[in-house]
């Protein structure tokens, strides 16, 4: 480990906020120590007896380890950084995500296979108006796969780059979107559970940065309702024990190997299932729909945007298949770990893929079946997916639906401007 004064320590939540401590140097190799409870916390910081939770059982402590071998390079002086496994007496949290994937991981290796991960995201930057509100950052000059000041004025995508390679994050590209001020920021590929730490962490810089110049940097679904939503899309492909891609088959008409098409079937098959952990906000589903460039029919294609499961064109050893249900507002482990066992279930179950999704991006011409229309539905839908509840974690799915019942409650209660807009002239 490198010379730092601090290490700050950090695990994603089950809203996949980034939980932690600072501890000094002396003090790291034994962790850190938080409440159990907050993972009854929803965002208004109310509390909800779930499953799990020790809510009324005297809020008691969980431990954070550190793997000190696995310190990186932090953007804050003097500071390493450090993804920690969290534990309740001496076991894993049931409901911890990063546990959630590394499970996701070893159920691929028994059966012979090296999961891999390629994680893009999107985001929006907003400013402050005169009045305080988040507001479009003002770039005039921005248009679609934009670099340099036309769409970054002030530097702040070059920045963040920066800071990410010094912190040992492997950036692949970053460019602007076809919505202003929005940006496509993607890391290279890698073994699942690294490439997911790296994605965590650079969330957590890139937002940290935008906030050194008074701006956000926001991985919300639909942050702006005249413009698209962002995604966060899942790339998956598998190596061999001779890091050869399995879903490639150089005999195949179109490349793909069996396993490739049974884990797309995976995908197809557990649609509605796995939507509610992809899509895991009221907001998420502002951004579902036809025509909108998200996994939200139950299809797939070749090098298809409109599809939830996208074959990339590449061939050999860059074949992957990119899964795009998801948006930001996802934690990243627990995203990873749904597209993960739903695509190995289609393995195991030796699933028949159906043909490829012949339509425009507007509509779908074969599929019928899409993500549900609002998070309660999506919540029913879960549950529903008895399979996909084994493979995921029964116990992180029960806290995860007790958390966001409460989540959608308090949503249904909640009166808006729209309503007030719509109906208060003529009632």
């Amino acid at each position: 480990m490198a010379d730092y004064d601090r290490i700050r320590v950090l695990w994603p939540d089950h809203l996949g906020l980034a939980r932690g401590k600072y501890l000094p140097r002396r003090y790291a190799e034994r962790g850190a120590f938080h409440c159990m409870s907050l993972f009854a916390l929803g965002y208004d910081r109310d509390m909800v007896p779930a499953p799990g939770t020790h809510m009324l059982q005297g809020l008691p402590d969980l431990h954070a380890q550190v793997d000190l071998d696995q310190v990186r390079a932090g953007w804050e002086p003097n500071t390493g950084v450090a993804v920690a496994d969290i534990f309740f007496r001496g076991e894993p949290v049931a409901m911890s995500s990063r546990h959630a994937l590394k499970r996701a991981v070893a159920a691929w290796e028994e059966l012979g296979h090296t999961p891999k991960l390629g994680i893009e995201l999107e985001a929006y930057i907003l400013q402050r108006s005169d009045d305080g509100r988040w507001v479009p950052w003002e770039t005039p000059g921005g248009y679609v796969y934009g670099t340099g000041t036309a769409v970054d004025p002030i530097g702040l995508l070059d920045e963040i780059m920066r800071e990410a390679e010094d912190a040992n994050l492997p950036i692949e590209s970053i460019n602007s979107e076809y919505d202003i001020p929005q940006f496509e920021l993607t890391l290279h590929y890698d073994d699942a559970l690294k490439a997911v730490d790296d994605a965590f962490v650079f969330k957590v810089l890139a937002r940290e940065i935008a906030h050194r110049h008074g701006l956000l940097l926001t991985f919300l679904g639909r942050p702006l309702g005249d413009r698209g939503g962002s995604g966060l899309h899942v790339n998956t492909s598998l190596s061999d024990a001779s890091g050869v891609n399995i879903l490639n088959d150089p005999d195949a008409e179109d490349g793909l190997s069996t396993i490739a098409r049974q884990m797309i079937a995976g995908m197809l098959a557990h649609h509605e299932g796995m939507t509610a952990l992809l899509a895991p906000t009221v907001n998420a589903y502002k951004r579902l729909g036809p025509g909108t460039l998200t996994g939200y029919w139950a299809n797939w294609g070749y090098d298809h945007r409109g599809v939830t499961v996208r074959v990339s064109p590449e061939r050999g050893s860059a074949l992957r298949l990119e899964h795009r249900t998801a948006d930001g507002s996802a934690n990243i482990y627990t995203a990873a770990a749904t597209v993960l066992h739903a695509a190995r279930l289609g393995v195991v179950q030796g699933l028949e893929l159906q043909p490829a999704e012949t339509g425009d991006c507007l509509e779908s011409a074969d599929a019928t079946r899409t993500t549900p229309d609002s998070l309660r539905l999506a919540l029913d839908a879960l549950e529903a997916d008895e399979e996909l509840v084994e493979a995921v974690g029964r116990e992180l799915v029960e806290h995860f639906v007790a958390i966001k019942r409460a989540e959608w409650e308090r949503f249904a209660r909640h009166v808006t401007d729209w309503e007030l807009t719509e109906y208060l002239p003529f009632h």
